[in-house]
């Protein structure tokens, strides 16, 4: 059963990967398309770093090879490349060479390549979602007794349980959030205002979603724009949690996919365009809508709270941010990735690779990562240092989505992950054209995963 099971997962993480490359975060319309790279110091200039004592031999140098996507509008190798950069001069017998691997979904597959290759990274941010995927591939090691010398308890308590929810399984830790977020809704309040809606108030429920869109579209502007390509799961997630609950066991073996309550929310997605026609029809691409929102294309959008310093940085207007609204209750998907560390690399590289990470997720680090960029910041203490509390004293939306964690739960996640998201995603555009209705999509989704989750539940 291990063997079909792996035999499987290596085709579909391929093959899911491509299908859903809009990217959660990284069809972002991320416009870095910087060649890989590092400015962190060169092995022979960390070498002369050495201690000043003659008694003493030099540390041994250690390199690391370091995998990130970017996942967002916004010009953010500079951003990793420095951190790593000065980690590097924070550990001078430690060098960072940090790659630039495009997308999520290029990062995976790369990653996937090198571990295939017996040449895999050292490190890498991949998406939290990869956790079973990454875990019966025998890919990374698991971070227990890592954390235990930390504080244990004390020191992963303080990462936000929501995150943490893609990070565990069966009692283990296998990963560190780093880029994480929620879906939250923006609106134009300039907009709102000409409309005679109140620019203070976002809708809250699903009737004032499609209510407040209507009012809010006109010629050369949609009132709303939720993405579809590449992470129609991910937004298809909003609806079941709204609606519902979640769309996976968390065990990661089990979909929950053909449900009344998910085939009302696929109708009320589709009826936003076909019934209400406030919203574009058809597929809409994951980089298109931020755009959109920003040149005044489209009066609200549903995307990653990672995009919020983009927006902030680049709309010419006032807008205002909000948890998604709610039909019985308020929920969102988490989403965005985490660090995780490969298992067929030397252990003082698995050392090294921690020391790392764990600067990487530092507090006054975390929230200095989320102002740069507008993920949620990992760690509860980064809301207690005083330059993120200064922060959201003067842009209280940067705390919205944090805020949103309370309702949020994790993003779909199983066992053969791309296959069965691919098979979601695809059968929820089906919808979305026009070519399937949503009770007879999302019956073939289930019977896609179940058949692609049958070797896990022998």
């Amino acid at each position: 059963m291990k063997k079909m099971a792996a035999a499987a997962l290596i085709l579909s993480i391929s093959g899911g990967l491509l299908a859903a490359c809009g990217d959660t975060d990284s069809a972002n319309g991320s416009t870095d398309t910087k060649a890989t790279g590092s400015t962190a110091p060169t092995a022979s200039e960390s070498a002369q770093q050495t201690t000043n004592d003659p008694t003493k031999a030099p540390e041994e140098k250690v390199e690391l090879t370091f995998y990130y996507p970017i996942a967002v509008g916004g010009p953010l190798t500079a951003t990793i490349e420095g951190m790593a950069a000065e980690f590097t001069k924070e550990n001078p017998n430690i060098v960072v060479k940090p790659v630039y691997t495009g997308s999520y979904a290029d990062t995976t597959i790369k990653a996937q390549a090198g571990v295939q290759g017996k040449n895999p990274p050292d490190v890498a941010v991949l998406l939290s979602t990869e956790l079973y995927s990454l875990i019966d591939m025998d890919a990374i090691v698991p971070l227990d007794d890592y954390i235990e010398q930390e504080g244990g308890q004390s020191y992963i308590s303080d990462f936000y349980p929501a995150f943490m929810a893609n990070a565990q399984t069966e009692g283990k830790t296998y990963s560190i959030p780093f880029q994480r977020s929620t879906i939250v809704l923006y609106y134009n309040k300039d907009m709102f205002k000409e409309a005679g809606l109140d620019p203070n108030k976002a809708p809250q429920t699903w009737d004032e979603l499609a209510a407040d869109a209507k009012k809010l579209t006109k010629d050369g502007r949609w009132g709303l724009e939720i993405p579809a390509s590449g992470f129609a799961y991910w937004m298809m997630q909003t609806f079941a949690l709204q609606n519902g609950k979640n769309l996976m066991s968390p065990d990661g073996k089990q979909v929950f996919f053909n449900t009344p309550e998910n085939v009302e929310g696929l109708q009320f997605w589709l009826d936003l365009a076909k019934k209400y026609k406030a919203m574009p029809s058809g597929v809409t691409d994951w980089a298109t809508v931020p755009s959109d929102f920003i040149a005044g294309k489209t009066a609200m959008m549903y995307h990653t709270t990672g995009n919020l310093t983009n927006v902030k940085k680049n709309a010419k207007f006032d807008f205002g941010v909000s948890f998604l609204p709610q039909k019985k209750n308020f929920g969102s998907p988490t989403g965005g990735g985490n660090f995780y560390i490969f298992k067929d690399i030397d252990k003082k590289k698995q050392d090294a690779a921690w020391k790392f990470v764990k600067f990487m997720t530092e507090s006054e680090r975390a929230a200095q990562w989320s102002i740069d960029t507008g993920y949620v910041a990992v760690r509860k203490s980064a809301y207690e240092t005083q330059k993120m509390k200064d922060y959201i004293a003067g842009f209280p939306a940067a705390e919205v989505a944090r805020d949103q964690l309370e309702v949020a739960d994790a993003e779909l996640s199983t066992h053969n992950n791309g296959k069965v998201t691919k098979s979601l995603s695809d059968n929820i555009q089906a919808v979305l054209t026009g070519t399937m209705d949503a009770q007879t999509a999302l019956k073939k989704a289930q019977e896609d995963a179940t058949q692609a989750l049958a070797p896990f539940n022998k």
